[in-house]
């Protein structure tokens, strides 16, 4: 058994399926794995967050990205699950300790607060546009993506198609990290949008891709204050989701300089914030 056993991930069940006028149908279903990961740094519990289990460490790596306590590969030294006394054998799959290099300051009172984070919800409210921006460690601003406006449109297909664990359960959301050409760079699932998307960002924390300049981010659902800051945390200039943005996901993106897409279909969009990243395929 792993952290990411596929009897986790998609666990199946036997459902009653029920259509009007006809027989009860008995049979197997495939559900979208949900379960609880504490994630420890240096020994000590900083949060707790409902997710799917598989790419733990991409999570891991990712959130303490997002929650500015690391931002560079070498600042992250060795995780693993922990399997010492007081974990029994059902759980040591799902507490995970981080430690980090000497020099980097433990996470802030603030950060590290026990507090419990639902898949559906993330951080919420617990972060300003003012806070996100003093403390991020990459500038958004300038840089030299530029994206035809057929190539956006042709992404949602692209993750669609990539998205292996949604074919059997229909219940995850996706992250994926897209070239300025389109081609797919890393996708991740989760039960919870949040955690997809830290699971790219600790994948590129893990490859030491960060900062994700001339990257495009898409997301199955809506665009969140929380996703917008993620991105802004990982250096990542564009930030599309195919359906809507938040009010406060759209004014981070101002002030931050991300170029921020919603409602992203073939064959359209609307742009929020940072039109000039986008360039009309009609023009070139």
């Amino acid at each position: 058994m792993t952290g990411g056993d596929v009897s986790r991930v998609s666990p199946e069940r036997t459902v009653v399926r029920v259509s009007v006028g006809s027989p009860r149908e008995q049979r197997r279903d495939t559900l979208a794995g949900e379960e609880p990961l504490e994630v420890r740094v240096n020994g000590r519990s900083l949060a707790v967050t409902m997710r799917t289990p598989g790419a733990d460490f991409d999570l891991a790596a990712g959130f303490l990205v997002s929650e500015g306590v690391i931002s560079r590969t070498e600042e992250l030294i060795t995780m693993r699950y922990c399997a010492e006394a007081g974990v029994d054998e059902s759980n040591q799959f799902n507490v995970l300790d981080v430690r980090l290099a000497p020099e980097v300051a433990p996470p802030s009172p603030d950060v590290a607060r026990a507090f419990f984070t639902t898949s559906s919800c993330g951080l919420c409210g617990k972060a300003s546009i003012d806070a996100v921006r003093t403390r991020s460690h990459f500038d958004l601003r300038g840089g030299e993506l530029s994206v035809t406006t057929a190539t956006l449109v042709a992404l949602p297909e692209r993750l669609r198609a990539a998205q292996r664990v949604f074919d059997k359960t229909g219940g995850l959301h996706a992250a994926g990290l897209f070239s300025p050409t389109g081609e797919l760079l890393v996708l991740r699932e989760d039960v919870g949008r949040h955690n997809a998307l830290d699971k790219v960002v600790g994948w590129a924390l893990r490859e030491g891709r960060l900062p994700l300049r001339d990257t495009i981010l898409l997301v199955s659902g809506r665009a969140s204050f929380e996703l917008v800051q993620k991105a802004v945390m990982a250096g990542i200039p564009m930030l599309c989701a195919v359906s809507a943005p938040s009010s406060l996901a759209v004014e981070l993106a101002e002030e931050s300089g991300l170029t921020l897409v919603g409602f992203l279909r073939d064959p359209s969009m609307v742009i929020y914030a940072g039109a000039d990243r986008i360039v009309d395929s009609l023009e070139g």
